[in-house]
């Protein structure tokens, strides 16, 4: 058996098993773009195999990529609080394959589920603040001004 998902491993089976009931098989060819800055989050995935760049919309520049997700990671959180926008864009590095949840059947589960609802919404919340502060020290290091000698 693989390694579960970070989001998944601390679950119960039950609640476990009741997750992956709502997931399907995703792929996503080498270049292929998941999702867009301020597109509608209305899905999530949790990486099998390959990398995913997360980029940050910046006028008249390339984006710039503020963190890589990988084998075992969640792949967005938009689609828990509203309005549901994407806090950022996602491309693939290279093949990936993912399970894909959709976003309205899993916050319908966890409102049925409130001890599910719960323990998802922690292990959410514990990504997220690892991508925040992931990604402030990316963009210092990216766009804080330079010091020492020319």
């Amino acid at each position: 058996m693989t390694e579960l998902p970070f989001l998944l491993d601390a679950l119960p089976q039950a609640h476990r098993d009741r997750l992956l009931a709502l997931a399907r098989d995703n792929s996503f060819p080498p270049g292929g773009r998941l999702f867009d800055e301020g597109g509608q989050a209305d899905r999530f995935w949790l990486i099998r195999s390959g990398e995913v760049a997360l980029d940050l919309y910046v006028p008249g520049r390339p984006p710039p990529v503020v963190q890589t997700v990988g084998p075992g990671q969640l792949l967005g959180w938009s689609w828990l609080f509203p309005p549901y926008r994407w806090h950022l864009g996602a491309q693939a590095l290279g093949p990936v394959d993912a399970w894909e949840f959709p976003a309205d059947e899993v916050r319908a589960l966890c409102t049925a589920d409130p001890v599910l609802g719960y323990q998802l919404t922690l292990r959410c919340a514990e990504v997220i603040g690892e991508r925040l502060r992931a990604t402030r020290i990316r963009l210092l290091d990216l766009y804080a001004p330079r010091t020492g000698a020319p």
